[in-house]
């Protein structure tokens, strides 16, 4: 088996079905499986499977274990060489899947791959490739510097939209929506760290894994179509307190003993304003 497709699923039918359509329609010369980890949903996802997919294996789990733990159940249960994390609202584009396997092949250090990831407007999800969130690269991002200085490597230490969006490049951290992981680095570091429910697992899986000697890359010879925030729109609050809640976990695991008393502080005095302006920014919009 060379690829095992992941696909964490919540109140996503119809965009669910959508993805696994791209997957069957553009891969053809790479033995893989799919495999749907579905976290109770209540839109008619489990017999829309059943029905239109009887040959994907479905695990149903019986509450909503969020995105790492219902990534993790299916990666225990999987085959591939490699394991691809694929949102259920995307749409893979022509041979993407067997080119980052050929890539992955040819490229034995390189422990995750992620592709060129472009939302439904045809704009680049920046996401995509990404630095980690030191609290430097952190505060430039929340000071808005990257808009002003887009191609000053200083100011876009986290987005790397200095880099050119079309060229091949190691970086710290890809996107879980799609998140190509060689099993040898799997074996390695883990499965994914389930302390996160939403956001942040992948980048903290990232910075496991090149840890661990391994390459995190960029390839956007790849496609796929991400028509994002489709399950976690249905609950804004606790989309926005998980995101936050996520920096807090990723600065406590892997900066806070690397940092002094003082600069701790002043990051989750960051992280805290900022969950708080989020929040009325959300509840004026909803009025």
């Amino acid at each position: 088996m060379d690829l095992s497709v992941i696909i964490v699923n919540y109140n996503t039918k119809d965009l669910l079905k959508q993805t696994i359509d791209s997957v069957i329609k553009t891969t053809k010369n790479i033995k893989y499986e799919i495999i749907v980890s579905d976290n109770n949903s209540h839109d008619g996802s489990i017999e829309m499977m059943k029905e239109v997919f009887p040959q994907i294996k479905l695990i149903e789990n019986n509450d909503n274990l969020g995105f790492s733990k219902g990534n993790n159940v299916a990666i225990r249960e999987s085959k591939g060489r490699y394991v691809l994390l694929l949102n259920s609202d995307t749409v893979v584009l022509d041979n993407c899947l067997e080119q980052c396997v050929n890539y992955m092949d040819k490229h034995k250090y390189t422990g995750v791959l992620g592709c060129k990831v472009v939302l439904k407007n045809g704009e680049l999800d920046h996401a995509c490739r990404r630095g980690f969130p030191t609290p430097q690269a952190s505060l430039y991002y929340m000071l808005k510097l990257n808009k002003f200085w887009p191609n000053n490597e200083k100011y876009t230490q986290y987005t790397l939209s200095h880099l050119n969006e079309d060229e091949i490049n190691e970086v710290d951290s890809v996107m879980g929506a799609f998140m190509m992981v060689r099993r040898e680095a799997i074996e390695k570091v883990g499965l994914l760290d389930e302390t996160f429910f939403m956001y942040g697992e992948d980048i903290d899986w990232c910075y496991r894994i090149k840890e661990a000697g391994y390459k995190v890359v960029y390839y956007p010879k790849a496609n796929i179509i991400h028509y994002k925030g489709a399950s976690s729109s249905k609950k804004p609050f606790k989309t926005i307190y998980e995101f936050h809640r996520a920096m807090y976990i990723f600065y406590n695991k892997h900066y806070r003993e690397k940092y002094s008393f003082l600069i701790t502080i002043l990051v989750y005095i960051g992280i805290m304003l900022k969950l708080v302006l989020t929040l009325i920014r959300n509840v004026f919009k909803r009025r």
